[in-house]
């Protein structure tokens, strides 16, 4: 079973693909909340290479290594990626009349709970769709 998540942002495809895939720009949306961070985020976008980035709360509390391997990448379209624990994950990328709509499918842990993984999710999703439209905003 897999859990969808999506979000519509609000820029070209070509911004919404490079700031995801930018090492540079994941430091400003991988986590889901303020009170958390992403660094030494490493991300070699093609069919076998490998991403990573230590995630951690900022007052030391905890702290987790997101990492995988990406099985398919064809850029500004579709992406399959499996994460260090065996888990599968699809990423698309589709026009719109009303933005680029931005969907994930992703295949649960047994931890926590089916709606609380969906929302820790959709937290950085909707993160992303943030830091995106708002560098679009600076932009124009």
């Amino acid at each position: 079973m897999m859990i969808k998540i999506s979000v519509t942002i609000q820029a070209p495809l070509s911004v919404v693909w490079d700031k995801w895939i930018s090492v540079e720009g994941i430091q400003y949306w991988a986590f889901a909340s303020d009170d958390w961070a992403a660094e030494g985020i490493k991300n070699d976008i093609k069919p076998g290479g490998k991403f990573s980035s230590r995630n951690f709360a900022k007052d030391g509390s905890f702290e987790f290594i997101f990492g995988g391997t990406y099985n398919t990448v064809d850029p500004q379209k579709h992406v399959t990626y499996t994460l260090d624990d065996g888990r599968k994950v699809e990423v698309s990328f589709e026009e719109t009349p009303g933005g680029i709509s931005m969907t994930q499918l992703f295949e649960p842990e047994s931890e926590n709970s089916e709606k609380q993984q969906q929302e820790g999710w959709q937290a950085y999703l909707d993160n992303f769709k943030k830091y995106v439209e708002s560098s679009v905003k600076k932009v124009v």
